[in-house]
């Protein structure tokens, strides 16, 4: 039966996947949602016999039901190559008492790349399938790792442009390296004075501007996303839980149908939303375990029910979590809400005049599968330098805060299901936070010998991303005022 994409905020508006794929959000501002997710009709022991391309073809041919298998396969195995610099794409490495998934083998060395290396190939394809005649303007706001791993993904890809806004100071010194070296003539990159929220507020902003959709078409382009609110951003992430789960069967750790526990850090919510579809889909998930910093929006979100961000912005080590505006979290609040896109309306309406709203009791008894924590500064720091003494496996700050809130859960309930912590990027990303950790006398030493030093202690090979930009030139260096972002755009396309 094929699946039908609905938007959160008017149930009467659908598309097919590549439609949906192409428009990245709905009208109005809402999301594009599954009308049904359809079972994971393969016996999991089989799944466990599969590579990750096979499982993603398992997957992902039930959720974009308009692609033709050979469509599909072309996508994924494109995507799903030598980009990665491990050929399981997506290693689960058992390390104090927890599974760590690995998603950071990827051109960028972060979780995103999962799904950025394939979209670039789920839009070309939708547009052929739509018989598109314009160029796609891939327009995002990152909070560190989306925006590099979308120009990476759309670099010089025909047919595209992309354009990525960040916070000029609230990204890792190494994320605004790999974003401002970014070669390919169709790329564009903009810091804005102001923080993640305002950038995506702005992106927003001009994908629900009708004239500029107007002059944009008569010059022959179209936008699109690029970022988590895309389902073809969010449909490959439940891939890769699939396939850990199905890795612990291979391993002997699970028997197929027993339940595991999924520990993700957590910012803009798609990666933890991933998990819940891939439930949803039959994967045997019992607990959802939800990882905030000391921006902790969502932790305050699970306990009482109330979504507030009128809150001091914090600017933290694990800066792809400084986020105040979830937004994949609405993709939850109308299915709790039995997929009910006028109270799903209502509520987005009062986060936007009042900065905040309130489900029912009865949306929040069906949260009962999520626990929210967080972790702070303090506690992330001593979580990495406790595993690497202990295990000699270093990992990054997001990791940290999964980990730190991991032991929260576990102190708090007791509980022994074996679990899943996703491990979103590689240390070599955030090496001044992790080295720092590690022992405060590196404090003294540059970012690029800290990545040398790094090296030394883990034994792990520098990842390429790391030394293409250790002398790479800065290509990009427009700065702007978020009120000035559609007036950038408007430049950069020549309107």
């Amino acid at each position: 039966m094929a699946v039908t994409y609905k938007s959160t905020r008017n149930s009467n508006e659908t598309a097919t996947a590549s439609q949906a794929i192409l428009k990245g959000l709905a009208e109005n501002g809402g999301l594009f949602v599954p009308d049904h997710i359809p079972a994971l009709d393969v016996d999991l022991n089989d799944l466990a016999k599969m590579n990750y391309q096979e499982v993603a073809y398992e997957v992902m041919s039930r959720m974009l039901t308009d692609f033709t298998e050979e469509e599909l396969k072309y996508c994924i195995n494109s995507a799903y190559d030598k980009k990665f610099d491990t050929e399981t794409i997506a290693p689960l490495v058992k390390k104090a008492g927890a599974h760590y998934l690995e998603l950071f083998h990827g051109s960028t060395i972060a979780f995103k790349d999962m799904a950025l290396s394939i979209l670039p190939y789920l839009l070309v394809t939708s547009a052929k399938k739509n018989h598109i005649k314009n160029d796609i303007v891939i327009l995002t706001a990152t909070s560190g790792d989306t925006g590099k791993a979308a120009l990476a993904g759309f670099a010089d890809v025909p047919g595209t442009k992309i354009i990525v806004f960040y916070p000029k100071n609230g990204v890792s010194p190494i994320q605004e390296k790999q974003m401002v070296t970014q070669r390919g003539d169709n790329t564009s990159v903009v810091g804005i004075i102001g923080n993640f929220d305002d950038a995506q507020t702005g992106v927003k902003n001009m994908f629900n501007d009708k004239e500029l959709a107007r002059v944009m078409d008569d010059k022959g382009y179209q936008f699109s996303s690029a970022y988590s609110i895309n389902i073809g951003r969010l449909v490959p992430q439940m891939v890769y839980y699939v396939y850990a789960y199905t890795r612990m069967i291979a391993s002997g750790e699970i028997k197929a149908g027993d339940k595991i526990n999924v520990v993700v850090p957590t910012g803009n919510f798609g990666n933890i939303l991933a998990a819940y579809y891939a439930k949803e889909m039959g994967l045997p998930i019992a607990k959802f375990i939800c990882a905030s910093n000391d921006n902790k929006v969502l932790y305050d979100f699970f306990e009482t029910g109330v979504y507030d961000k009128n809150r001091e912005f914090i600017l933290t080590t694990s800066p792809s979590m400084d986020i105040l505006i979830s937004s994949n979290l609405e993709r939850l609040i109308y299915r709790i809400a039995g997929d009910d896109s006028s109270k799903n309306s209502e509520l987005m309406k009062a986060l936007t005049s009042d900065g905040r709203y309130e489900i029912t009791e009865e949306m929040k008894d069906r949260l009962s599968e999520f626990y929210g924590n967080y972790a702070n500064e303090k506690e992330t720091a001593e979580t990495i330098k406790k595993i690497y003494e202990s295990e000699h496996y270093i990992m990054d700050t997001h990791t940290a805060v999964a980990a730190t809130v991991y032991g929260k859960y576990q102190a708090a309930t007791g509980d022994k299901t074996p679990t899943v912590i996703a491990s979103t990027a590689s240390p070599y990303k955030f090496t001044r936070s992790v080295m720092e950790a590690i022992d405060e006398t590196y404090a003294s030493q540059s970012d690029f010998e800290l990545v040398d030093e790094l090296y030394k202690l883990s034994g792990v090979k520098i990842p390429q991303a790391i030394e293409d930009i250790r002398s790479a030139a800065v290509l990009h260096d427009t700065v702007c005022d978020k009120s000035e972002m559609e007036a950038i755009v408007r430049r950069i396309l020549d309107l």
